[in-house]
């Protein structure tokens, strides 16, 4: 599957990390998506009925990043991505977590993780 869609950016405040100061007082994280499914029939209807709302993925991203606390960026970016495939009708998913503030000594723009998982037999689209 070449179709997508994909949300880039979307960023929040979470408690994600090893140390006590990310847990507690937390990072700045950020999240890119890409939802694989087949976006020829929205294409031609042009009905938003058609295609998949990422309005709904964005809120999802970020009540599940502001939710739960993760000790590994792996955790939740695995968490995120059980999630989405059960609630959206894509076939595959990847999502791309970024620490924007990395508890590290000197100068990092972010740390982060990339992984993709496709649906299985069990989640139906």
């Amino acid at each position: 599957m070449n179709d997508r869609i994909f949300l880039e950016g979307i960023k929040f405040h979470g408690f994600h990390g090893l140390t006590r100061l990310e847990r507690e007082v937390g990072v700045r994280l950020a999240v890119d998506v890409s939802l694989e499914l087949d976006l020829e029939p929205s294409g031609r209807a042009d009905e938003f009925n058609a295609t998949l709302d990422y309005r709904k993925v964005h809120q999802r991203v970020i009540e599940l990043g502001r939710g739960t606390s993760h000790k590994l960026l792996e955790s939740f970016a695995i968490s995120l991505i059980d999630v989405l495939l059960e609630e959206f009708a894509a076939e595959r998913i990847t999502v791309r977590v970024r620490k924007e503030t990395p508890v590290l000594d000197g100068i990092v723009d972010s740390v982060g993780v990339e992984l993709s998982r496709e649906k299985t037999k069990e989640q139906p689209l």
